[in-house]
C-alpha cells in the first residue's frame, strides 16, 4: 500500500494540527484559547511557545505532550518537535490589553453627519450618571470632535508610570474618561495620514491608556467602514456595535452596509441597537410639535426590519448642537428633556448589553490570518 503523503510542515498545519488539543477541563482546544504562541519552523524542527495562565499549570506535561503527539500524527514522524515546545507563563508574554474593561461599546454610523460622536457623548454621560465608570476614545481619527463637546480642547492629557510603563493618563470630564487623537494635535492642523498611521494612533490610545476599571468603554469610530474599525476588532474583543442613523433613506442605506459588517462571520461583533438621531424636530419654544423634517421612523422600522433593537429616538433640538459647541453635553442636566432622553438611551443600552453578555459568549479578537 502507498504511503500517505504527510502534509507539508508549515505554520499554518501546525495550528490546525494543534486544534484536536483540548485543554484539560474544557471543550476549547488550545489554539482557539490563543496559547500557542512564536512557531518557528527550520526544515523540519517545529518549535513554538505555550502560554499557561500560571506557571506551576498541572497540566502543563500532559498539553506538551498531548502536542507533541499531535504535530507527529499529522505531520509525520520526521518532524522534529520533542523538546521544543517552551512552557510560559501569561505574564511572560504579551500583556493583555484592557484588562481591567468590562464592556467595550463601538460606535459607529453608516455615513457622516447624523450625530454620531453627539449620541456617543451624551451616552456615555449618561452611562456615567446611572453610577457607572465610563471612558470614551475618539477613534474618528480625521475628525477629532470629543474635546470640544467636553470643553476639554486646551486640556492635555499627561504621562503616568504605571508597573514600569509609561501610560497616557485620560482626561476627566464630567465623571467620563476621555482620549482623543485631538489631545496631541493642533485644532487648526489638517491630518493628512495613511491608513497604518491612523490605525497605529487607534492602537496607541486603546493600549496606553490608563483606563483602570471601567464598567463600559466606548469607541466613537468614523463614519462608513474602513481600517480603523479593522484595527479595534483586531486589537479588543468588542461587546457590541451601536450603530446611529438619521431617518432618511440614504442614511438608511449605510446603516445596512454597517450592520451587515459587524454580523460578518469574519468580524462576529453583535449589534446592540440602532439610534435614531434627528427623528423630528421640536422648536424648544413649541416643545409638543414634531415634525418630520427627515422622514418618520426610518430607523424604527429598519430596525425592525433587521430584528435589531431601537435603543431610542433623539430629536434634532437646537439646544443639543448648542451644548455641544459649547462644551457642555445636553446629558449633564437629567432634568432637562434631553438629559432625559439620553437616561433613557443609556438604560435601553444597559440592558441589551446585559442581555448580549446572559446569552452570548464573550467576543474574541478579530484573528489576522496569514497564509
Amino acid at each position: 500500500m502507498a504511503d500517505i503523503p504527510r502534509k507539508l510542515i508549515v505554520p499554518k498545519n501546525v495550528t490546525d494540527a494543534l486544534r484536536s488539543v483540548q485543554f484539560p477541563g474544557g471543550k476549547e482546544n488550545i489554539v482557539d484559547l490563543d496559547m500557542v504562541q512564536e512557531i518557528r519552523i527550520a526544515g523540519k524542527k517545529v518549535s513554538f511557545s505555550l502560554v499557561f495562565q500560571r506557571s506551576d499549570d498541572p497540566n502543563m506535561g500532559a498539553v506538551i505532550q498531548a502536542c507533541e503527539e499531535a504535530i507527529v500524527r499529522d505531520l509525520g514522524p520526521d518532524v522534529v518537535i520533542q523538546g521544543n515546545i517552551t512552557p510560559k507563563a501569561i505574564h511572560q508574554m504579551e500583556r493583555p490589553i484592557l484588562p481591567g474593561v468590562k464592556n467595550i461599546i463601538a460606535v459607529s454610523s453608516g455615513k457622516g453627519g447624523v450625530g454620531k460622536s453627539t449620541v456617543a457623548v451624551n451616552l456615555a454621560v449618561s452611562l456615567a450618571k446611572t453610577g457607572a465608570s465610563v471612558g470614551l476614545i475618539d477613534a474618528d481619527i480625521f475628525g477629532p470632535s470629543i474635546p470640544k463637546m467636553f470643553g476639554a480642547e486646551q486640556i492635555q492629557p499627561h504621562g503616568v508610570q504605571i508597573d514600569g510603563r509609561e501610560m497616557i493618563e485620560p482626561v476627566l470630564q464630567h465623571g467620563v474618561k476621555i482620549l482623543s487623537i485631538g489631545f496631541f494635535v493642533s485644532g487648526d492642523d489638517a491630518l493628512v495620514w495613511r491608513g497604518p498611521m491612523a490605525s497605529n494612533a487607534l492602537k496607541q490610545l486603546i493600549t496606553e491608556g490608563n483606563w483602570g476599571e471601567l464598567d463600559y468603554l466606548l469607541i466613537d469610530l468614523p463614519p462608513g467602514t474602513s481600517d480603523i474599525h479593522l484595527t479595534l476588532v483586531q486589537t479588543v474583543p468588542v461587546t457590541g456595535a451601536i450603530i446611529v442613523s438619521t431617518p432618511q433613506d440614504v442614511a438608511l442605506a449605510d446603516v445596512v452596509k454597517g450592520v451587515n459588517m459587524f454580523r460578518g462571520k469574519n468580524v462576529d461583533v453583535p449589534v446592540l441597537g440602532l439610534v435614531e438621531n434627528m427623528a423630528w424636530f421640536t422648536p424648544e419654544e413649541l416643545p409638543d410639535n414634531k415634525y418630520y423634517i427627515f422622514g418618520k421612523d426610518g430607523a424604527k422600522n429598519l430596525a425592525e426590519k433587521m430584528e435589531i433593537p431601537l435603543l431610542g429616538q433623539v430629536p434634532l433640538v437646537q439646544g443639543i448642537r448648542e451644548s455641544g459647541d459649547s462644551g457642555t453635553p445636553a446629558a449633564v442636566d437629567e432634568q432637562a428633556p434631553m438629559g432625559k432622553a439620553f437616561l433613557e438611551l443609556a438604560a435601553n443600552t444597559i440592558k441589551q448589553v446585559e442581555l448580549r453578555n446572559k446569552e452570548m459568549e464573550p467576543t474574541k479578537k478579530v484573528k489576522v490570518s496569514r497564509k
